[in-house]
C-alpha cells in the first residue's frame, strides 16, 4: 500500500525479477560463484590436472565403501543427470511458469535454451582445461572426455534450477519451497555419484555446481522477459527469496 498522495513505484524497480531476487543480488551470486569457479580452474589448471590431496582421500573413501547394492543404485541415480532426463526437467520448468499457450512455450524454449547454453560453455571450458579423470581402474561407470567440470554435476544442477523456477511460479509463496528442496537433493545426489563411481575427482564435481550457480543467478535475470507480468497482478507475485 501507499500513502495516499504519492504515486506507487513501479512494481518491478522494487522488485525486479519476477521470482523476488533483485538483479543486484544475482549479479551478486553470479560474481561469487564465478569467482569460485575461477579459482578452482586456475588451481587445475597450475596443476597441470593432477588432483589435491582432499580430491585424492575422497576417491580411497569411494573405493573402500563401493559395493552392492549402493552401485547398482549410484549407477541409476547418475544416469538421470544427463541425456533426456534434464531437457525434460527444462521443458517441464517452462511449461510450468507460463501462463498461457504463448507463454508455456516461451518460457519452455527460455529454458531449453539455458540449459543447452549450459552445456555449451561447460564443454568448451572442459576441452580448455583438459583435465584427465581418475585412473581408469576405479571407474564403476562409463565415461568420455575431460573431467573438469563434471558435465553430469553441471548439468543436473541447471536442470533442478530451472525446474525450481518452473515450480515457484507454479505454487503458493512457500508452497514450492519442498519440491525446490527435493530437486536440490537430487541434483547433489547426481554429483556425488560421479566422486563414487570413480569418474570425476571431488573439485570436478564443485565446480560444476559452482558454474551452474553462475548460469542460474544470470538466467534469473531473464525471468520477466520470459514470464511477463500479466496487467493488475503485481501485487500477487510470489516471492521465493527472503
Amino acid at each position: 500500500m501507499t500513502s495516499s498522495g504519492a504515486s506507487p513505484e513501479p512494481a518491478a524497480a522494487i522488485r525486479g525479477p519476477r521470482l523476488g531476487a533483485p538483479p543486484s543480488r544475482l549479479l551478486v551470486l553470479a560474481a561469487v560463484c564465478a569467482a569460485l569457479f575461477t579459482a578452482l580452474a586456475v588451481t587445475t589448471a597450475l596443476r597441470h590436472g593432477a588432483p589435491l590431496a582432499p580430491e585424492r582421500g575422497a576417491l580411497r573413501a569411494a573405493l573402500a565403501h563401493r559395493g552392492e547394492p549402493l552401485r547398482s543404485l549410484a549407477g541409476a541415480l547418475t544416469a538421470t543427470g544427463t541425456g533426456v532426463v534434464p531437457y525434460l526437467m527444462a521443458l517441464l520448468a517452462g511449461l510450468s511458469a507460463g501462463r498461457d499457450a504463448r507463454g508455456r512455450f516461451r518460457a519452455a524454449l527460455g529454458a531449453v535454451l539455458v540449459l543447452a547454453a549450459g552445456q555449451a560453455v561447460r564443454y568448451g571450458l572442459m576441452e580448455l582445461l583438459a583435465r584427465p579423470r581418475p585412473p581408469h581402474a576405479d571407474w564403476a561407470a562409463g565415461a568420455t572426455g575431460f573431467s573438469f567440470p563434471s558435465g553430469h554435476a553441471t548439468t543436473s544442477a541447471l536442470a533442478a534450477g530451472l525446474l525450481a523456477w518452473g515450480v515457484l511460479h507454479r505454487t503458493r509463496p512457500g508452497a514450492g519451497r519442498p519440491w525446490c528442496a527435493l530437486l536440490a537433493l537430487w541434483a547433489v545426489g547426481v554429483g556425488l555419484t560421479r566422486v563414487y563411481l570413480g569418474v570425476h575427482w571431488a573439485g570436478d564435481v564443485l565446480a560444476g555446481w559452482l558454474l551452474a550457480g553462475a548460469l542460474l543467478a544470470l538466467a534469473l535475470l531473464l525471468d520477466p522477459l520470459l514470464v511477463p507480468r500479466a496487467p493488475g497482478t503485481a501485487e500477487a507475485l510470489p516471492t521465493a527469496w527472503p
